[in-house]
């Protein structure tokens, strides 16, 4: 009796939504797959690079929503690549920023699984520069900071030690928390008037976006309905977006 010998796993990044934001070599890698495990959050424009007989299957995650259990995500890909088959497991921004593709690694180097990782455009980087926003400026900010707002064992940031750092804050999945974080951030010593933006679908022509302040960003995101999936942004570069940023007036001495 002869086995198939085992197949191999492309760990993919998407990007941060347009299709176009995808790497020639995740398109590539895409084109050679059998199974395509694809997330929720990429844009089905992506898959215009699978081959016409490849199987997709859906894989979604997404938050606030019922999600495939990582665990199960895992067994697929260990089934089929055992199999002998060749598979990509495609992923909204890149695999290794808040994307689970550590976890999925360590699975399949356990189970002697043939990996390659295929970096993709983050959503943090991706979204504010759709708007214009560089997330480090020479003399505004010497670095960026990625951090979530949401964690699985209900961890916080150390959001005190953020917000002395004086980098660009990136914060991924924060809109359920978000008033939270910016009392936070403000009660460690980062100033109410602090630019701040939250950008839903970046870089999709669907994407819009709430500009204003630390202190009162949290109100607008509700007033304006934004929605998941969105990137929060904090500090001096997002004034630097393409839309008016109106600041309060500054308080006589």
């Amino acid at each position: 009796m002869s086995f198939p010998e085992t197949g191999r796993v492309f760990l993919i990044g998407a990007g941060p939504g347009d299709p176009e934001l995808m790497t020639l070599k995740a398109a590539r890698a895409l084109h050679l797959a059998d199974i395509v495990l694809v997330d929720d959050l990429v844009n089905r424009g992506c898959l215009a690079h699978a081959r016409f007989d490849a199987k997709v299957i859906e894989v979604g995650k997404r938050g606030g929503c019922t999600s495939t259990p990582q665990v199960f995500i895992e067994k697929l890909m260990i089934q089929y690549a055992k199999a002998g088959k060749t598979v990509a497991r495609l992923k909204g921004g890149d695999p290794f920023v808040f994307g689970r593709g550590g976890e999925e690694l360590q699975a399949l180097a356990a189970e002697g699984i043939d990996v390659e990782i295929i970096p993709g455009i983050t959503a943090g980087l991706g979204a504010p520069a759709a708007l214009g926003i560089p997330v480090t400026h020479r003399g505004v900010a010497s670095g960026v900071t990625f951090v979530t707002g949401h964690t699985r064992d209900g961890g916080e940031p150390n959001w005190e030690a953020l917000a002395r750092s004086g980098t660009t804050l990136v914060v991924y999945m924060a809109l359920r928390r978000l008033k939270e974080i910016s009392r936070a951030l403000m009660a460690a010593g980062m100033k109410p008037e602090t630019p701040a933006c939250a950008i839903e679908n970046g870089t999709l022509r669907s994407q819009r976006e709430v500009i204003g302040t630390l202190d009162g960003l949290a109100n607008d995101v509700v007033n304006e309905a934004i929605g998941s999936p969105a990137i929060v942004v904090i500090g001096d570069v997002v004034r630097f977006s393409r839309v008016k940023i109106v600041l309060p007036a500054r308080r006589a001495a």
